[in-house]
């Protein structure tokens, strides 16, 4: 090891020993002044007033967690089994929920069908029609006016099934 690394490792350790033997006057200083304030007193906690007793007296209605009974008619009366086509390619409107899609108004050429002008949930505007598809729940047109889109869902009935949902879509100002 060179003399001059030699010196230079055994000065540092003094110069940094140094800085430690530095007065605490000011730190005392510091300390007494705020020991010289006023010390706060600690507010007591709010009063909590009770809240009134709550007698439940809807046991006797329906389990919020059993479907309504409508539901249930519906799907007894409708004897035909739904389910969406899982193997068709999907649309782009489907990519969207269907609370994301507005419908901005409709135009036909001569002599052929309505086509519906909805906005996609990222600015743009499509051209759809009856039998299209949009939406997440598996929604496909069903109707087409100047200032509606009728919609029928396919959704899970919360029992291993699927029914038929029907939404639409007005015209927004």
């Amino acid at each position: 090891m060179s003399p001059l690394r030699l010196m230079a490792l055994s000065v540092l350790p003094l110069l940094m020993l140094g800085g430690c033997s530095a007065s605490f006057e000011d730190v005392r200083a510091q300390m007494d002044a705020i020991r010289q304030k006023p010390r706060g007193t600690v507010e007591p906690p709010p009063e909590f007033t009770p809240m009134p007793t709550f007698t439940y007296a809807a046991h006797q209605l329906r389990s919020p967690f059993a479907p309504p009974i409508s539901a249930e008619q519906l799907l007894m009366s409708s004897g035909k089994k739904v389910e969406p086509d899982l193997s068709r390619p999907q649309e782009y409107l489907e990519r969207f929920s269907l609370e994301a899609l507005r419908f901005r108004g409709a135009m036909q050429r001569p002599g052929g069908p309505l086509f519906a002008l909805i906005e996609d949930g990222d600015g743009g505007v499509q051209r759809v029609k009856v039998g299209s598809y949009l939406g997440k729940n598996h929604g496909q047109i069903v109707e087409v006016a100047p200032n509606l889109v009728s919609i029928i869902e396919i959704v899970p009935d919360g029992r291993d099934g699927w029914v038929e949902r029907p939404r639409s879509l007005s015209l927004s100002e």
